[in-house]
């Protein structure tokens, strides 16, 4: 998945100032800034900037990485803004992520400039990755929403779906945020009772995901449905859903998401899929 990138990632709060080759990351809503030199792509750098426009980020392997937080749009010679998403099956691994996990932050910090208290102007905390209110002492920290990806299964087949009125039109898995005072259980029951109404059971959580183009962390489930209700599809999130066999499971894009980890975890476990869910891959 986007996540498993062979250097280390390190998100302690460790902030360095930049000495000139560090990559930075410039966001326009969902573009990226960035270079593409052959089959790879790369970011600007840190000597490209004024230092007061830099803010630091985290270290991916030997790299430290710095957003770019002026105001302007920056524009470099060799550069253009792609999606953000085109990114997700592309190498360097490390670099996509990177992006991604800056996307989260990059989106915090633009909402996180005023107090939500009093209205004043938050000012960065010098010993965490927070924001805080020099007038009412309101500490504000970046938020990660909880979600789930469910795969629900019944006997052979693995239920899919398609999105309704989204441009991701790849196979899906039933998906939702989490609500106030609901448990991740209770999410995964409720989520596949309003876009398919049906009941599961037997839950059993398999790995979870960092998602930061959507600001969430996604914990994935597997799953019985329990009994044999027909799907009755909400058409308002999917434009269609259904049990699919293993041979249906085919043209998957990109392994760089937790849906399609799972898809393909289903689709490659054979018939004791089940019993070896957790082994290494």
């Amino acid at each position: 998945m986007l996540q498993d990138i062979s250097v280390p990632f390190d998100n302690a709060f460790r902030p360095v100032p930049p000495k000139g080759e560090e990559p930075v990351l410039c966001f326009d809503r969902g573009n990226i800034l960035l270079s593409n030199d052959g089959d790879g792509f790369s970011f600007p750098r840190a000597k490209d900037f004024d230092e007061d426009k830099l803010t630091w980020l985290f270290r991916v392997g030997e790299e430290e990485y710095f957003l770019f937080s002026g105001e302007e749009k920056p524009e470099l010679p060799g550069f253009s803004y792609e999606p953000l998403r085109s990114l997700r099956g592309r190498e360097p691994r490390e670099r996509a992520f990177a992006a991604f996990t800056g996307r989260h932050l990059h989106y915090w910090y633009t909402h996180a400039r005023f107090c939500g208290a009093c209205g004043a102007k938050n000012v960065p905390s010098q010993t965490e990755r927070a924001m805080v209110c020099p007038a009412c002492g309101s500490v504000y920290y970046p938020v990660i929403a909880p979600a789930v990806i469910i795969g629900v299964t019944k006997g052979d087949r693995l239920l899919v779906s398609r999105y309704a009125n989204r441009p991701y039109k790849a196979l899906a898995l039933i998906a939702g945020y989490t609500e106030i005072g609901e448990t991740i259980e209770d999410t995964v029951r409720r989520e596949v009772m309003e876009e398919v109404g049906i009941h599961v059971k037997n839950l059993r959580y398999y790995r979870s995901q960092p998602w930061g183009i959507d600001h969430d962390v996604l914990m994935g489930f597997f799953c019985e449905a329990d009994g044999d209700e027909e799907l009755k599809v909400e058409h308002g999130e999917l434009a269609e859903a259904w049990f699919a066999s293993r041979d249906e499971l085919t043209d998957l894009p990109d392994s760089a998401s937790l849906t399609i980890d799972m898809i393909t975890r289903f689709r490659d476990g054979g018939p004791n899929w089940a019993a070896r869910l957790n082994e290494p891959r």
